[in-house]
């Protein structure tokens, strides 16, 4: 009988194929996205340097519920107005493994209007 394996191992397995294909660097960080059941966190990592430019997240902003699509939304905007302030503009999509949709989509259209590129 075959053991069913866990969501976040499935996951887990779908963000390190999608890592062997992109990374990013000084000029053009990888927009990093996790996402639980309570909260939602965004980053801007330099994967050459192995350091972390800028982080949002829904605990950061204290807000009431941020396991929904207003909070993803919320940090969005925030992450690309920190970004805007280090002086980025272009960045690579990096969905952690979840698929596109709901807060994740949320998240990156909300960066997208608030000014990044990607």
């Amino acid at each position: 009988m075959l053991k069913k394996v866990s969501k976040n191992v499935e996951r887990l397995r779908r963000h390190a194929r999608v890592r062997t294909k992109i990374s990013g660097t000084a000029d053009r960080p990888r927009l990093n996205v996790f996402r639980s059941n309570a909260h939602i966190q965004a980053q801007l990592i330099d994967d050459v340097a192995g350091v972390t430019l800028v982080a949002a997240s829904s605990v950061a902003l204290k807000l009431a519920n941020g396991g929904n699509v207003e909070a993803a939304k919320a940090v969005g905007t925030e992450i690309a107005n920190l970004a805007k302030k280090a002086n980025i503009s272009n960045v690579v999509f990096d969905r952690g493994g979840y698929l596109y949709h709901g807060r994740v989509k949320a998240l990156a259209d909300a960066a997208r209007t608030a000014g990044l590129v990607f």
